[in-house]
């Protein structure tokens, strides 16, 4: 027997010895414990459902333009964070804007008082009463149909630019027009209607007509008028053409342009009339301001001189209109030549 197996038979039985083996024991067994009939028994614990599947939403990109807003006016956010300021701010606009509804609507002032002789109105105030009535023949006439060959000398292939009262106003300031001239360029108006059918006043019409009767109305009834060139300038058309306008015109209405002075009063009554904001004076205070006129000069001890003796004034020819030259940029002829 090998004596070095022998020693290594021995030394492991030594390690077996020295290390007691610890035995293994099983879990001990539960009591059972007793059941209290008076406790609440628990609920069965349902399953959890399966929820369905959601999609991805995309994620919305901040404003920018919003952030920056607010965060560069603090008091604006503070302003809107406070409900009690927000609320006292609303009901002040409420009082604000019932207070505003409740307010009286300004009432419309008194007419403007004209003359009872046409004579003594206004250039402006004249322009303003013819302006109105053609203003509404206009609207009245425009809403027509155009007749298939009713085109005459008159109409314009467009519309001027100009409105009526407008160029009204160019032709008394410029033409010199007094109240009856104006009132007889109204009266020329009834009058071609009435012996030229095909005429009627109208966008197309109006301004043609206008300088046409103006520049008649002016040589036929004034003792001082312009040439034509003159009235063609300030009319907006051209000399022939102005010159064909009037021969037509005056063929038209049969060369019998003086109305009578009846006729222009009814025109003067009628316009003041149809247009707001202007009324006639009353015939008793127009009487009692021409009596206290008489009362006036006879109660005066003022005398007029006759300039006789008198070298040191001008006599009353220097000062005639009729002698001062018209411009005229043709000619250089006087303003009483006509055309």
């Amino acid at each position: 027997m090998d004596p070095s197996n022998e020693h290594t038979r021995t030394q492991r039985d030594a390690i077996r010895t020295s290390v007691p083996a610890t035995p293994v024991e099983p879990p001990p067994a539960p009591h059972p414990q007793p059941i209290d009939p008076s406790a609440p028994r628990p609920l069965p614990q349902s399953q959890p459902q399966p929820q369905p599947p959601t999609q991805p939403q995309p994620i919305a990109a901040p404003d920018l333009r919003q952030s920056s807003t607010v965060a560069a006016s603090p008091g604006k956010r503070r302003n809107s964070q406070d409900p009690a300021l927000a609320q006292a701010a609303a009901s002040e606009v409420g009082e604000s804007s019932s207070s505003a509804a409740k307010r009286p609507k300004p009432t419309a002032g008194p007419p403007k008082m004209l003359p009872q002789r046409y004579e003594f109105c206004g250039v402006e105030d004249m322009v303003v009463l013819i302006a109105h009535m053609l203003s509404e023949l206009i609207e009245t006439n425009d809403a027509l149909a155009l007749r298939s060959g009713s085109l005459t000398r008159f109409h314009s292939r467009t519309a001027p630019s100009i409105s009526v009262v407008e160029y009204l106003n160019r032709l008394a300031k410029h033409a010199t027009l007094t109240p009856p001239l104006l009132l007889s360029m109204v009266y020329y108006i009834d009058r071609l209607c009435a012996l030229y059918p095909e005429f009627t006043i109208n966008t197309l019409t109006v301004h043609r007509f206008l300088i046409t009767a103006a520049t008649v109305a002016a040589k036929g009834l004034s003792d001082l008028f312009w040439n034509n060139t003159t009235y063609a300038r300030v009319g907006g058309v051209r000399v022939a053409e102005l010159k064909l306008l009037e021969l037509e015109f005056l063929y038209r209405v049969d060369w019998k342009i003086v109305p009578n002075p009846e006729v222009l009063v009814a025109y003067y009554r009628g316009l003041v009339e149809r247009c707001p904001g202007y009324a006639l004076q009353d015939e008793e205070a127009v009487v009692e301001d021409e009596d206290s006129d008489e009362v006036d000069d006879e109660d005066g001890s003022t005398e007029v001189s006759d300039g006789a003796g008198d070298d040191s004034g001008d006599s009353p020819d220097d000062e005639s209109p009729a002698k001062s030259p018209a411009p005229n940029a043709d000619t250089g002829s006087s303003a009483s030549q006509t055309s």
